[in-house]
């Protein structure tokens, strides 16, 4: 009886039948397009690939979907939708091909997916974008698509008709210059998607006129505490990617200014490309951009959530948030500092102890960022002052600290109520190489170290170093929040972007080079520093090292998508990098000059743009930077190369009651992280 059922509904289902022509596949697979990880799919759909076969039937949760399926190459693709949140299945089966079948875990598009519990209170910015107001904390509003052109004038304007031809209207690729804009909301943030396009709309089955099946998802700066939608994407609207083909994506939870977890910036990434591929079709492959925090998201996102982006040109970077947290704070102590006790420094004296070239350097970290580490010195206008923290009168209130966005791998302190803290500088010497160069005296190192001080759990300055807290420590390791690359960045290609902001003019800047190379020190030792191309130009010559760097990777990652051959994901990234690209710099708009780029600095590349250091690598750390927290050894005034009075080594004392730290051995808490792809 079973048998005969089955036969019955197998005879009256609708069946996609596909041409005799077609080679029966080996056997049946069922493929999700969209999200690589059918158990993190959202939106209620997925972009499905099957083989290819006479009379395939496809159905989700019994339901038949054949009628969604089209033939495109040999195989088919479906946008299935109708999903429920939790486990689906789809199943694809045939006459005498047998069945395969694809558990698919749906969840809502407002998130989370594997972020861990949002965030509130949220406060929406839809209008910011042209969207209508939306009710938090989901924050959801209605897609809505508009128009762009560029003009012959090289600029972007709104255009309410994409059939309409303005007198001004710029051509590309032998098509219009037009370009269609789309926003939303995924997982509570705004999202927004630029392409080409000839008016028509956009499906997964054919591929847009103009695009060239390559996606560039672009992050922007800053890190803050979040509790808003924000008013700013990476920005999509970039004649650069879009004038060749290029599709550009990216969200207000891409930007570490509105979130300054990567964690969560992942999941939004994921989430927004699912979409993108549901609405334009597979991706050949992702790349990407950004400076600054949005270096700092590639980073990490690369590192920890390998797949969403194939390949990084990460600008003016730094590793992860933590590891420049410490130098951050030490600017600010030693300003407090040299404002006080150590006014007698000298400029240059100040500029050994914190590394820069310049010590305004330490002066800018404190104007832009220092407020960020407070309870509430940077908080959004959109938090009302009553709903913000206060040790009295709101002890529950929004804590607007850069960590607060950590709580799910980091923790909550119950004795405080704030994000356990991974910042120390317990044991650090502060202008330890400066001593040992002879550029500050015994006197000067001792009062320094003796007066540096440290900040509390609100970020206030206190006579006391700061100390991490274990747990937290422990933790940002394990979640992969210090960046060890030792994960997805081994089968990374990265083209590091360093627009070099050390030079005279710029040495206020925070965006120093250094920090380029203490990410290849820790690609060094994961044994994957040939992943990385590091790629050195002044401002002026920036927007032509981001051409090169553009067609440089898309070769990169093609070679790669084209190798076939036996060779391991990481041996394939090497043995496919372009013959022309390689560490190096811009010597001018048309000379680049290739050569190994160090630290310290070397080559006629060194010379043009020296690299300087920073408060941590002056203290003794080494150039990984890899200690949150360094492990102590006892004082022992035989490894000066100065002497010290009694008075000065009792100073000394108290400054380290229970040592000074000892580089040489892994941080407190250092363990490997526990995997890629980490769900909370």
């Amino acid at each position: 009886m079973l048998r005969a059922l089955v036969l019955a509904a197998a005879l009256t289902a609708p069946l996609l039948t596909v041409p005799a022509a077609v080679a029966a596949p080996p056997g049946l697979t069922v493929e999700s397009v969209s999200n690589p990880h059918p158990d993190l799919v959202s939106g209620g759909q997925v972009l499905v690939r099957v083989p290819a076969a006479r009379d395939v039937r496809v159905t989700a949760n019994g339901r038949d979907v054949t009628g969604a399926f089209k033939q495109t190459g040999d195989t088919l693709l479906g946008l299935v939708d109708g999903l429920r949140d939790g486990a689906n299945e789809i199943v694809a089966s045939a006459p005498g091909r047998g069945r395969a079948s694809l558990r698919v875990t749906n969840h809502p598009i407002t998130g989370p997916v594997f972020s861990g519990r949002q965030q509130e209170p949220f406060y929406c910015e839809t209008q910011a974008y042209g969207l209508p107001a939306a009710a938090p904390p989901s924050c959801t509003a209605p897609t809505q698509v508009s128009y762009q052109y560029r003009t012959t004038g090289g600029q972007f304007r709104p255009l309410a008709d994409p059939a309409s031809r303005p007198a001004d209207l710029a051509s590309v690729n032998g098509m219009p210059y037009i370009v269609r804009v789309e926003r939303g909301t995924i997982d509570r943030a705004v999202y927004e998607i630029a392409a080409l396009t000839d008016g028509t709309a956009p499906s997964p089955f054919t591929v847009e006129r103009g695009w060239n099946e390559r996606l560039v998802y672009t992050f922007g700066g800053g890190c803050n505490s979040g509790f808003h939608q924000g008013a700013s994407t990476g920005g999509v609207l970039n004649d650069l990617f879009l004038s060749q083909g290029y599709a550009v994506a990216s969200s207000s939870l891409n930007v570490l200014d509105n979130n300054c977890s990567p964690i969560i910036s992942a999941e939004a990434a994921m989430m927004v490309k699912e979409h993108f591929t549901e609405t334009y079709g597979p991706v050949r492959h992702t790349i990407g951009s950004g400076g600054s925090g949005g270096a700092i998201q590639q980073y990490d996102i690369a590192e920890n959530y390998p797949g969403i982006l194939d390949g990084i040109i990460p600008g003016i970077s730094y590793p992860d948030p933590l590891s420049t947290a410490g130098p951050v704070t030490d600017c600010r102590l030693l300003n407090r500092y040299f404002a006080g006790a150590g006014s007698s420094f000298t400029p240059e004296q100040r500029v050994a102890v914190a590394g820069f070239h310049t010590n305004s350097t330490c002066v800018s970290w404190e104007q832009t960022f220092a407020n960020r580490a407070t309870a509430t010195g940077s908080c959004s206008p959109l938090i009302p002052v009553p709903e913000r923290w206060d040790p009295v009168s709101n002890p529950d209130g929004v804590i607007c600290n850069s960590n607060e966005q950590l709580v799910n791998q980091l923790g909550r302190d119950p004795r405080t109520g704030f994000v356990r803290s991974t910042l120390d500088n317990t044991g650090v010497q502060y202008g330890l190489a400066a001593l040992r160069s002879g550029q500050i005296s015994a006197a000067q190192f001792v009062d320094l170290n003796a007066s540096i001080g440290g900040l509390d759990y609100t970020g206030a300055p206190v006579a006391a170093r700061s100390a991490a807290d274990p747990k937290a420590l422990s933790a940002a390791y394990r979640s992969g929040l210090f960046n060890s690359a030792s994960l997805g960045l081994r089968t990374t290609p990265i083209i590091d972007q360093r627009t070099d902001l050390d030079l005279a003019g710029f040495g206020a800047d925070i965006h120093t080079t250094e920090w380029s190379f203490v990410m290849r020190e820790r690609l060094r030792r994961s044994g994957a520093a040939e992943n990385q191309v590091i790629i050195a130009s002044r401002p002026a010559d920036a927007a032509v090292a981001a051409r090169y760097e553009l067609d440089a990777m898309d070769r990169w990652l093609t070679a790669i998508g084209n190798d076939r051959s036996a060779r391991g994901a990481q041996q394939k990234v090497v043995a496919n990098r372009p013959a022309d690209l390689g560490d190096g710099c811009y010597v001018s708009a048309t000379e680049r000059l290739l050569e190994p780029l160090t630290y310290p600095s070397s080559g006629r590349c060194g010379e043009l743009f020296p690299v300087a250091a920073n408060p941590r690598l002056v203290a003794g750390s080494g150039l990984a930077m890899d200690a949150l927290k360094c492990r102590l050894k006892p004082i022992d005034f035989r490894d000066y190369p100065v002497g010290f009075t009694r008075e000065e080594q009792r100073r000394l004392r108290a400054a380290f009651p229970d040592g000074v730290c000892d580089w040489s051995k892994p941080g407190v808490g250092a363990r490997k992280p526990a995997g890629v792809w980490q769900r909370y």
